[in-house]
This record gives structure tokens, sequence and C-alpha cells, in this order.
């Protein structure tokens, strides 16, 4: 796949590999990207469908092999995930939740780096609009990457959206924003002792 230049950067990174999820328990949306200096490539893009499995934990299950499998096959440097979208409905934000924290805790069992974005942050860095829509998203993203294929689902190009959107922030993880890092179980525990019984 072709390549899109970005400005000149300096960067602690010469060639890093980003997995970016979007996070659901019906579909999972997946993309990958090479980050080179300060050009970005597309590696695939995908979902991980579950519209079938009925009971949640087995979903949730799928979830972490899945992300697992991911990170054996194409041993990414860090994973982008998008944060659960505040909604009314507390009980799609509980799945939502449980969904994003199984794929967290599947890179966190490689020693994966975790950063977390909001989906705001990440529609935002794409295509300059907050508010943009999914296939907004998805037509800036084939421009970007200069790609034609048209997924089957548009949670491929939201993953896929994650990954990007953490490219583009070329700063030290864990500085400013809303996004978080952990790079590990120690440190996500550090973090969040309040949240451990």
């Amino acid at each position: 796949m072709p390549a899109i230049n970005q400005p000149p950067i300096n960067t602690l990174h010469k060639e890093r590999v980003i997995l970016g999820i979007d996070p659901g328990t019906a579909v999972m949306g997946y993309g990958l990207v090479k980050e080179t200096g300060n050009k970005i490539e597309l590696i695939s893009l995908g979902v991980v469908k579950m519209e079938k499995i009925d009971d949640h934990m087995l979903k949730l299950q799928r979830i972490f092999e899945k992300t697992v499998a991911l990170i054996d096959n194409y041993h990414p440097d860090c994973l982008a995930i998008e944060a659960p979208f505040y909604g009314k409905n507390i009980q799609v934000m509980l799945k939502l939740g449980r969904a994003q924290g199984v794929a967290m805790a599947a890179a966190l069992s490689r020693n994966i780096e975790i950063t977390e974005y909001a989906p705001r942050k990440i529609k935002q860095a794409i295509t300059g609009n907050g508010n943009a829509t999914k296939e907004q998203v998805a037509a800036m993203l084939q421009t970007l990457l200069k790609f034609t294929e048209t997924p089957d689902f548009l949670d491929a190009t939201d993953g896929l959206a994650v990954a990007v959107c953490h490219s583009f922030q070329r700063i030290p993880t864990g500085k400013g924003g809303s996004k978080k890092a952990y790079s590990g179980w120690d440190t996500f525990v550090k973090d969040n002792a309040k949240r451990i019984v």
C-alpha cells in the first residue's frame, strides 16, 4: 500500500506497528498500520463478528482470543482503543466496557502498551470534525491510506481510525488529553488502585 506523508517529526520510534480496536459485542473492528518515520501505511483491517454467539461471556472470550491472535500475528508495538461512549442505556455501556476491558487485558497479557481515545477525539484527528459520521471517517481513511476496498462493516474502518489517530498524536504516551496509557499490569494496577478490591 502507498504511504502518506506527514509533517517532519521527532519520534522515539523509527518504525512501529499500531493495532487499533473499536470494541463491540456484536462486531469488533480492528485496523493495523505501520508507521515509518513520518509515513504511515495500511497493514490490515477487518472485523470479528459475534452476532451468532448468544452467551455474553463467550463473546468476551472471542474478543480476548482474537485480540491475542492479532498481536501474535502482527507483533504491534502498541494498542490504541476506542473508549466506550456515554449513552443513556447503562446495559449497553456495561457490555461495551467489558468488551474494551477484555481487549485491553489481551494486550496487557502480551505486555503491549495501551492508549485509549474518546470517539470524538478520533473523529477530530481523522476528519477535523469531532461530529463526523462513520462514512466520513471511512472516506477520509481511504484517501489518506490510498486503499479502494470498501469494508463490509464500518467497524473495520472505525478500528483503523483509532490506529491512525494514535499515529497522528506523536507525543509521549500518557501526556495530556483524554487518553490514558498502560505499559503492563503493574502500571494499570498502580493507576487504578481504588478500583481493585
